[in-house]
């Protein structure tokens, strides 16, 4: 039977305050309802959320529903609203179409917002989910923080070239804004633990210790089937959710990322972010089928390319480094026409890994460096290796507006790395009326 889809709401306010993130460690936090993360908000696919915000920082905010199939005029970023000022009050508004793990985060000074914790989980549930003993959400974090556990400014020339670089990586690592916290699961039960990185730029490659796990989805929600693994690499911006355990009563084990190279100036390292404790042994109703669900192809490999997207790292007299689309910074790319399959070969040419962000529609990988990839997913979020070619599938259905797409390592966004482009639907306007409006949307980075 259906569920009835109802509404689902809440009052968000947008606050600095103190978070403790470890016994003894407090930090100044900036949050939704006074919480690191903000609230975990929980709806069925169909459902209509509304969220209420009141902005009580000292500057403009906005919210991006990342993952979301919604209105362009809910997506949440400078191209389709105003900032929401200090002392205002915006609701956002949109019916939930998809099930799957999604989050949300400032899309307003993002470098500073989102690190000082303007973020949090949204997830969406179905009928057709696989049936677990139980459910984790695990928000992947990190902050810089000084020794007073003050956030740190890159004052002097090397850790500001360094971060613009790198992007802006912490020492204290969090997990739902805690350090080490303890993760309990009972013995002979499997639970689905959802992944998200809400991190700036740390590129997260999840292992438990050396244990199997099964990788059930990803952005876009279920995967075809179940895929079993040791470990699996979450980029800023991107969700894995898994089935974890059953596990054996009384043992203890890391979380953990293993090192991954993806060619900063800073050496990776293998870094444990929590502990994982099994408690006694509770019976199993969990099941989780070989098919989760049906995934149609939207092309084949050797589809024609519509569009062609290159990011790059160029040479800049001011900063050291320009993070570029297209030979340029913060460009506004063609319009796009709702019901033209787009096929695009997103191409890395720097020596360094980037993770590309489509706002507002999920693609298929359809090609990864010239070959099909292993398995069939819908995604929003896909990480470009150095020198690397990516060929992406998607479809523009009637959400007419503009959107954007971006690096999700927010320093190079803010660098640069991103543009806008216009979704039109041919019967309500002319191309001439599309070319005057698509210039006046310039990305305004904002100094913190």
């Amino acid at each position: 039977m259906k569920n009835q889809s109802k509404v689902v709401e809440y009052n968000f306010e947008a606050n600095e305050f103190n978070w403790e993130i470890s016994p003894g460690k407090t930090i100044e936090a900036w949050g939704f309802n006074k919480q690191l993360p903000g609230p975990t908000l929980r709806a069925n696919a169909g459902d209509t959320l509304v969220v209420r915000l009141t902005n009580n920082l000292k500057e403009s905010t906005m919210i991006h529903w990342h993952g979301l199939r919604i209105p362009a005029t809910m997506d949440g970023t400078d191209a389709v609203q105003k900032p929401v000022d200090p002392g205002e009050v915006f609701e956002y508004r949109f019916v939930l179409p998809d099930a799957g793990t999604f989050w949300y985060h400032s899309h307003f000074n993002e470098t500073e917002q989102m690190e000082k914790g303007l973020y949090g989980a949204l997830i969406v549930e179905d009928q057709t989910d696989p049936v677990f003993d139980g459910e984790k959400v695990f928000m992947i974090d990190d902050m810089k923080l000084d020794s007073n556990n003050k956030f740190t400014k890159p004052g002097w020339a090397v850790p500001r070239i360094v971060e613009r670089h790198d992007g802006r990586e912490g020492n204290t690592l969090l997990i739902n804004g805690k350090e080490n916290p303890l993760i309990e699961i009972h013995a002979g039960q499997t639970e689905r633990w959802r992944f998200i990185n809400s991190s700036s730029a740390r590129y997260f490659l999840l292992h438990l210790d050396g244990k199997e796990f099964k990788i059930i989805g990803t952005d876009g929600g279920l995967l075809e089937r179940p895929r079993t693994v040791t470990s699996v690499l979450i980029t800023p911006g991107e969700r894995i959710d898994i089935a974890a355990g059953p596990f054996n009563e009384g043992e203890s084990f890391a979380l953990e990322s293993l090192r991954y190279n993806r060619s900063t100036f800073l050496k990776p390292k293998r870094q444990i972010f929590a502990t994982v404790k099994v408690g006694e042994q509770k019976p199993s109703t969990a099941f989780i089928p070989e098919t989760l669900r049906r995934i149609e192809p939207l092309a084949n490999q050797d589809a024609v390319i519509t569009r062609k997207v290159k990011l790059s790292v160029g040479p800049s007299l001011k900063d050291g480094m320009n993070f570029l689309v297209n030979d340029d910074v913060h460009i506004n790319d063609k319009p796009v026409k709702v019901g033209e399959l787009q096929i695009w070969e997103v191409s890395n040419t720097s020596l360094m890994d980037h993770p590309f962000h489509l706002h507002g529609f999920f693609f298929q990988v359809i090609e990864e460096n010239g070959k099909a990839p292993e398995y069939m997913a819908w995604k929003d979020t896909v990480n470009l290796t150095p020198r690397s070619k990516v060929k992406i599938a998607w479809m523009p259905d009637n959400r007419p507006g503009t959107w954007m797409y971006h690096c999700h390592i927010i320093e190079h966004h803010a660098a640069g790395m991103m543009a806008n482009f216009e979704v039109y639907d041919s019967e309500k306007q002319s191309e001439d009326s599309l070319n005057t409006q698509s210039h006046h949307h310039h990305h305004h980075h904002h100094k913190p």
